[in-house]
């Protein structure tokens, strides 16, 4: 019986604490690969949101219903701005986008859709999503924008990526968690049983110490008879919150450099950032823009109307002042290379019409004077 009554009683402990909730769970991860994600995306959906999209008819811009849908009101929902940021979210985290225009003349990005590939024939898309909306008729290929990100899906790449990067940053996570750790034990030998009384009143002291230890500098929790608390915490060595930071900052950088986004720029370091932004503006975003103008010019205008010179302009945004480029404007209209209009269209003005602006001038330091020059 000695023996039966110990097994008993073990059991009859086990029971009591898997009745009890003794550890709580206050571990809020931090979503790394999201957050490196979205950073990277939003860094350039940003960029691309501030072109301005011209249609250009030779050397005239023209401004109809097609230049306003483009550049400040694309659908009855979105600004210009909002809905470009969701045509480069949406091609570079889903490697594609589409877009369509609406009966009303609205343009709008497809959240989800059905391709069907032809060999000779033009593609269809069906089963057209926008919002809780779904399509019921297909649309073919010469009546939508269908954009390619020409890569892979971010996400997969991005997982096996993180695979490593997030054992690592989770691991050093939980070490500084440890850190500075609050431990501590409940006797609970004098209360063994089933009594569910007994088990609600041990559950609310040990609910008061969590509460107490957690919220407030200075904790007093009154022990009740038959409950006894024991601090068995203990100063751990741990990384430092700077290791976590590293360890974010590598896959950042990783990701960047998959989307050709120099990490100085990325993580905004301010020294010497011309030649990065640079480097970001050519390898990163003119690609971008290539892409997008090819689809429009290809989808919005035939083949003879290209050739003639109507065509879509897209003028990214400017990281350098006019005040910078100053001289150099000076010195290629006094050298004849540019005229006045040339100029102002290479800094993103509109031309205008000014017999002035559209002379070349040659100043008479770039002259040859073939007479010898001054008299002797």
């Amino acid at each position: 019986m000695g023996f039966l009554g110990n097994i008993l009683k073990r059991n009859s402990e086990i029971d009591l604490m898997l009745d009890i909730n003794l550890i709580e769970d206050t571990s809020n991860r931090i979503q790394m690969k999201k957050l490196a994600i979205q950073t990277c995306i939003n860094f350039i959906s940003r960029t691309i949101s501030m072109s301005e999209f011209r249609i250009r008819d030779g050397d005239k811009s023209l401004k109809g219903e097609l230049y306003y849908r483009l550049n400040v009101r694309p659908n009855i929902n979105q600004s210009a701005a909002t809905f470009w940021q969701q045509v480069i979210y949406k091609l570079i985290y889903d490697n594609e986008c589409l877009i369509i225009q609406s009966d009303t003349q609205d343009l709008l990005v497809a959240d989800s859709f059905t391709r069907v590939k032809y060999a000779v024939y033009g593609d269809v898309f069906k089963d057209v999503i926008i919002k809780d909306h779904e399509f019921k008729r297909s649309f073919k290929r010469e009546d939508v924008l269908y954009l390619e990100y020409s890569n892979e899906k971010l996400t997969p790449l991005l997982d096996g990526l993180y695979k490593d990067y997030g054992e690592l940053f989770g691991r050093i996570v939980d070490a500084q968690k440890r850190k500075n750790q609050i431990r501590g034990t409940v006797d609970v030998n004098d209360v063994l049983g089933k009594d569910p009384k007994t088990t609600e009143r041990l559950q609310t002291f040990i609910d008061k110490l969590y509460n107490a230890f957690s919220k407030k500098d200075i904790a007093v929790v009154p022990q009740q008879k038959g409950f006894a608390y024991q601090e068995h915490s203990k100063e751990t060595k741990a990384q430092s919150v700077e290791e976590v930071d590293k360890v974010a900052d590598g896959f950042l950088k990783q990701v960047a450099r998959a989307l050709n986004i120099p990490p100085a720029l990325i993580l905004g370091e301010m020294a010497d950032i011309e030649k990065p932004t640079r480097n970001y503006m050519l390898f990163c975003i003119d690609p971008f823009i290539k892409s997008i103008g090819d689809e429009f010019n290809g989808q919005l205008f035939t083949r003879t109307e290209y050739f003639n010179g109507k065509k879509m302009d897209i003028r990214r945004p400017s990281y350098r002042d006019i005040f910078d480029v100053a001289a150099a404007v000076d010195k290629l209209r006094a050298s004849g290379v540019a005229n006045g209009n040339d100029l102002r269209d290479k800094l993103g003005w509109e031309e205008v019409d000014n017999p002035i602006l559209e002379r070349y001038y040659i100043t008479k330091n770039y002259t040859d004077d073939l007479e010898g020059g001054e008299n002797e």
